[in-house]
């Protein structure tokens, strides 16, 4: 039988070189130019502010105040510095709330001869297609192209 005596142990009074403080990672491949740009914080979802007004806008329709909430802060931010690329987003967000309230509102109104529902519909779809545009642009850091229009 093998016995294993007090000088057979392993030295375990230094670490491997992959574990010390000096090792190195392996670097990262620089990017392709023909790659295209990754959007937000390494490729994820960026959770700037025209993406978070776009996503309380969405989801207004589950709980309703948060439309509010939503151009509040977009009426707020719009204010402060921030990216370029931002202006013309908070403007078509802002834009977006009252797109849907000026047709809710008449939407409701013609309820009563029953075209207020279709309208509402098309009101509906308008507003969550404009929430999705901006989302797009915002995920991408890129302006909107137009931000005046009442369209999408």
């Amino acid at each position: 039988m093998n016995e294993i005596g007090p000088n057979d142990r392993p030295d375990l009074s230094q670490a491997p070189d992959s574990m010390s403080a000096t090792a190195q990672p392996a670097a990262a491949p620089p990017p392709r130019p023909d790659a295209p740009a990754q959007a937000g914080p390494a490729g994820g979802f960026d959770f700037n502010q025209p993406t978070i007004v776009s996503l309380l806008y969405l989801s207004s329709f589950a709980l309703g105040v948060t439309a509010l909430v939503g151009v509040v802060l977009a009426y707020v931010w719009k204010d402060q510095p921030h990216a370029e690329w931002e202006v013309s987003h908070y403007r078509y967000l802002i834009r977006t709330f009252w797109i849907a309230l000026i047709g809710s509102a008449v939407s409701f109104l013609l309820l009563i001869i029953l075209v207020g529902f279709l309208l509402w519909i098309a009101v509906a779809v308008l507003v969550v297609v404009r929430c999705v545009l901006s989302l797009i642009n915002a995920q991408k850091h890129e302006p909107m192209p137009n931000p005046d229009t009442w369209l999408a």
